[in-house]
């Protein structure tokens, strides 16, 4: 079986897709960690972000893997584990405009759908359900008001030390939902089979319940 969830910045899709598929006994790829490995390792290298061809030849050559086999999963790139240093802020103010890229997002695909082949999966990003799993027998989009979000990713990144002002957040996420909405390929968007959840008002397990019955048809 293949679960898609897509949604915007903030979401709690990747928090749920990770309990989802530990509940159901599937196997997690986070998307949006590759292209968050693929963005750090282009600004560590000093490849200019504005040079398509250079960065799509970085996403080739690179190997990315996760492992799920501790209480966090964890993303590593070359044998190197990168979980933290991907969600540093430098790596969230580059990452829409390096996944914009459509031979970028074309390898990527290819690599995703490599991952998910002959297994069970739950896999989240921004273009899942329309471009990676097609065929996904579920597909789910979690959103949440921008407000939410944003402060959701504050008390993120505070448990992780890092204090940023609620505002440079709020413009950031925003920034975020109009490039990754209006990219030419794999835009974020809503598909006529979606299921839509709104998560501003539930918690995490809540959305999770949800999921799990539409998915075991209770």
């Amino acid at each position: 079986m293949k679960i898609a969830i897509d949604g915007p910045a903030g979401a709690g899709k990747s928090t749920v897709a990770r309990k989802l598929a530990k509940e159901l006994g599937f196997v997690y790829i986070d998307t949006g960690a590759m292209y968050r490995v693929l963005t750090l390792k282009a600004l560590q290298r000093g490849i200019d972000l504005h040079n398509e061809e250079e960065l799509n030849k970085l996403a080739a050559s690179i190997k990315i893997h996760f492992e799920n086999n501790c209480k966090q999963q964890k993303v590593l790139c070359d044998g190197e584990d990168l979980t933290a240093a991907i969600r540093l802020p430098e790596v969230n103010t580059a990452v829409s405009a390096v996944a914009s890229y459509s031979t970028i997002r074309k390898t990527m695909v290819a690599q995703q759908q490599n991952m998910a082949s002959g297994i069970s999966v739950v896999m989240d990003g921004r273009d899942i359900g329309e471009c990676v799993l097609p065929d996904a027998e579920y597909k789910f989009f979690i959103t949440a008001g921008v407000e939410e979000r944003a402060r959701r990713r504050a008390a993120e990144l505070a448990e992780k030390g890092l204090n940023m002002d609620y505002n440079a957040i709020l413009q950031e996420i925003t920034r975020r939902d109009k490039n990754d909405s209006e990219r030419s390929t794999g835009a974020l968007k809503i598909l006529p089979e979606s299921i839509v959840i709104d998560s501003s008002a539930m918690s995490i397990e809540q959305v999770l319940q949800r999921m799990l019955t539409i998915i075991r048809g209770e």
